[in-house]
């Protein structure tokens, strides 16, 4: 059955708009009342990841992405070299993260209000020196600056500096490893898939 929203109590399932199976990911969340919402097309930052679209994931450059963003990924490659070459990290690992964080849309926003392709949060930016998250070229050379100091931090440890990277470097620190929250074990599994198929 397909779905644009789905919302699902104990007892009773309502569709309140229906088209296509869709072809996207789908996102949950659930309100004050225990009552479970489902939608393809999330517009309440309280929606969160429920099933990813695995076959979107497989294609890392696909019409979809660019015609919604009208950007091609391929017009950042001369940043991304640029700067994995200045701070000496592997090229496929910055795509990966970039492909992760922003699908490669420069104006995206995340909930918790993360900017840009490499989604740097406002303070990170700020100690950074990035001024402009929404300027390819600052956010990228940013981000891979802050990927390098991860994995100085964890010695090359790419799934420890991914884990800081996605939950911040204190929440590793605490759990001395990986957190061990969904979310972030989940992304440091994506992008190491991505980073296989960018190389």
């Amino acid at each position: 059955m397909g779905w644009k929203q789905l919302v699902m109590t104990t007892a009773l399932i309502t569709v309140t708009a229906v088209s296509h199976v869709p072809a996207g990911d789908i996102y949950r969340f659930e309100d004050d009342e225990g009552v479970l919402h489902f939608t393809d097309t999330p517009n309440d930052h309280r929606f969160k990841i429920f099933i990813r679209d695995l076959k979107k994931e497989k294609k890392l450059r696909t019409a979809f992405h660019l015609a919604r963003y009208d950007r091609n990924p391929g017009e950042f490659e001369p940043i991304i070299t640029q700067c994995s070459t200045d701070y000496g990290v592997e090229r496929s690992l910055v795509k990966a993260v970039i492909h992760a964080e922003s699908a490669y849309n420069p104006q995206a926003v995340s909930p918790k209000g993360a900017r840009g392709l490499m989604q740097l949060m406002p303070g990170t930016a700020q100690d950074l020196k990035v001024m402009d998250s929404f300027n390819p070229r600052e956010n990228i050379r940013g981000g891979v600056k802050y990927l390098r100091f991860l994995l100085d931090t964890f010695r090359g440890d790419v799934p420890m500096a991914l884990a800081a990277y996605n939950a911040g470097l204190s929440k590793v620190a605490r759990y001395g490893g990986i957190p061990p929250y969904e979310e972030t074990r989940n992304y440091v599994s994506r992008v190491l898939t991505l980073q296989k198929n960018y190389q």
